[in-house]
């Protein structure tokens, strides 16, 4: 056989139920003009603890599963909480390491940066030398070739200024005699020359 298990109400049935314990206390006190005789308080008595037993009887399993309930709930809650507190504290200590790290690879960067610009500038100066040293030579050697030019044009100006002068000299200081003199005198040295051949 089946143990019967005792109807719970809710919470509305326990408050008209405690509703009409009071009331009918009440009107038992209210009935006589008198002060409360010994048989009112003696009901107000059995009413009272009827009333608490009916309350623990049948509210008891209800509240104790709800603090139960809410009991298990916050523990839940406390629970999840510490866990979000401990992976928010693990999230700020790798995000602290990250930045950490980062403050470490910006320097490193600067570093690296800063090296790299003074070897880039060390090599653009030797650049700049090894094009500056190649303009002078070729300035110098474009220079030597121009004086060498020019000495050329002024060797052959001044061969020819010179033959043009002696031509002069010679057609004003040597006469007609002079220049008969002077053929007769090569046709001798061709014709000496001839016989020594």
């Amino acid at each position: 056989m089946r143990a019967c298990k005792p109807a719970t109400i809710g919470a509305p049935g326990l408050v008209v139920a405690l509703l009409a314990v009071v009331v009918s206390g009440s009107a038992r006190a209210a009935g006589g003009g008198e002060g409360p005789d010994v048989m009112t308080l003696v009901w107000q008595g059995v009413n009272l603890i009827i009333l608490i037993g009916v309350l623990v009887y049948f509210a008891r399993e209800p509240i104790v599963n709800f603090f139960r309930s809410r009991h298990s709930q916050v523990k839940t809650d406390l629970d999840s909480a510490a866990g979000v507190l401990s992976e928010a504290e693990a999230r700020l200590a790798e995000w602290q390491a990250r930045a950490d790290r980062l403050e470490a690879e910006i320097a490193e960067i600067k570093r690296v940066a800063r090296e790299r610009a003074s070897a880039e500038s060390e090599r653009i100066r030797a650049d700049a030398e090894t094009a500056a040293e190649r303009i002078r030579n070729d300035a110098g050697a474009a220079l030597d070739q121009e004086v060498a030019r020019a000495r050329e044009e002024l060797r052959a100006e001044a061969a020819t200024l010179a033959t043009k002068l002696a031509a002069d000299l010679l057609e004003a200081q040597v006469n007609d005699d002079d220049q008969q003199r002077l053929v007769d005198e090569f046709v001798a040295r061709v014709e000496s020359d001839r016989r020594v051949n």
